[in-house]
């Protein structure tokens, strides 16, 4: 017990209180009050002896700043060199301290001294924090990356984020494209940049290894696709099933799964034929729970597009929309009325989220040995039957980024590049009716 540390009984609604005076940081009185539960009457003597034992067990708290302080741990590293042995010292907070205080918690000036790994994880929960505001997706996939595997990776290492280089940085990109695509690790380097700029924009070092570390180049990716029988039986398999209506607002509009799961039947009007996508439904993961996102807005402003209704799809919905009015009435209040402009919704109303779709699709089709393609893949194939189609009827690679919901048109043009090829045979055909190959004779 510290000769600035007092305690006296105190009365509080009847109970007594042991109550302990000391002098925190800065030279500031508090007090600390601890509950005897004892009752007033007949009960001093052993309040006053819970008095005496609190005031020799008490220790008075420290700050978390001077907590980083104590705790600060230096490591001794020696490095053999021939003959003679490098000694190197440095400081490290361990993870065990660290792990409840935020950035704010910490002096400036002892940030450096945090593990990486603990660094990232401590610095990503500010990205919610930004101007401009980021995706609950998009959080999602920057706190399932850091756990799994850039914060692993780092840890194991050991390495501070003042002592981090560019070379450590690139030499775990290196892992990485031998297990993932350039597409992923691009995914990684984005949320490394993001809480190194950080680090940087508030001083807790001096130089940022990341403007040194080169990304990778993107990857050109090609995505497969069923041919129009094959997409028809898909649609035959599905009927009357929950996979139905994904496959085919995925198959025959191109839709995304989030597109899909978020229709609504006030966005369809069935006496102009049209349909609105303009809201969505996903399901990322935060703070370690899975969570429903529903939202009027889509991944981009292009995303927010009208298209038409096709005249057996449209029956098909009314039947679906008056077999939901039957569940409804049916099951009365088991029935979840959550989601009643749901469109994609069971018998009890609940909504079918994304996270269903994509592991019954690929049940489907190795259950009936078709040909596996994800999901996602079935926006590919609508691509491809309209390049298919464009070379009779007109239709364009800008016609498809409308269609698609692209953003602009250099995305649609660089992921069906190789679709493309298809709509110029004509083009072919009169280069080589004008231009003989064969060479003399």
């Amino acid at each position: 017990m510290s000769k600035n540390v007092t305690g006296t009984i105190r009365e509080k609604k009847g109970l007594y209180y042991a109550v302990i005076n000391y002098y925190g940081e800065n030279e500031e009185r508090k007090q600390k009050w601890f509950p005897t539960k004892l009752p007033v009457r007949g009960n001093k003597k052993k309040a006053e002896a819970i008095l005496k034992q609190v005031l020799c067990e008490f220790e008075i708290p420290i700050s978390k700043g001077e907590k980083v302080n104590l705790c600060v741990n230096q490591k001794i590293q020696i490095e053999n060199t021939g003959d003679a042995a490098v000694v190197n010292v440095k400081s490290v907070i361990s993870t065990k301290v660290a792990e409840d205080m935020s950035l704010d918690d910490f002096p400036k000036d002892q940030v450096q001294f945090l593990l990486f790994s603990d660094y990232l994880k401590k610095y990503v929960p500010l990205t919610l924090k930004r101007k401009k505001k980021i995706e609950a997706t998009t959080y999602s996939a920057y706190v399932g990356n850091i756990n799994n595997p850039i914060a692993p990776y780092f840890e194991e290492k050991g390495i501070t984020l003042g002592e981090l280089t560019a070379e450590d940085i690139q030499d775990f990109y290196d892992v990485q494209l031998e297990r993932v695509t350039a597409n992923t690790v691009i995914h990684y380097h984005a949320i490394i940049r993001l809480a190194l700029c950080y680090a940087r924009k508030m001083g807790y070092i001096k130089e940022n290894p990341i403007e040194e570390v080169d990304k990778p180049e993107k990857n050109q990716f090609v995505g497969k696709f069923y041919n129009s029988s094959e997409l028809s039986e898909a649609i035959r398999l599905t009927k009357n099933t929950k996979l139905e209506l994904p496959v085919i607002f995925g198959g025959f509009y191109g839709l995304r799964r989030s597109e899909i799961v978020g229709l609504r039947w006030s966005a369809i009007d069935f006496d102009n034929n049209v349909f609105y996508v303009n809201h969505t439904v996903t399901t990322p993961n935060i703070d370690g729970k899975k969570t429903i996102v529903a939202k009027d807005r889509a991944k981009t402003k292009s995303s927010l597009r009208a298209l038409p209704l096709n005249t057996d799809l449209k029956d098909r919905l009314l039947e679906i929309k008056k077999q939901q009015e039957m569940y409804q009435k049916k099951f009365k209040r088991s029935y979840d009325k959550k989601w009643l402009d749901y469109v994609m919704v069971d018998e009890l109303g609940g909504l079918i989220l994304p996270d269903y779709i994509t592991p019954a699709w690929k049940r489907l089709l190795e259950k009936n040995n078709m040909r596996v393609i994800r999901f996602h893949d079935l926006r590919h194939t609508c691509a491809s039957l309209l390049l298919n189609k464009g070379k009779y009827d007109g239709i364009t690679l800008k016609d498809i980024q409308v269609w698609l919901g692209h953003s602009d048109f250099s995305t649609t043009a660089n992921t069906y590049s190789h679709l493309d090829a298809t709509s110029k045979v004509s083009s072919l055909s009169a280069l080589s009716g004008a231009v003989s190959l064969a060479g003399c004779p």
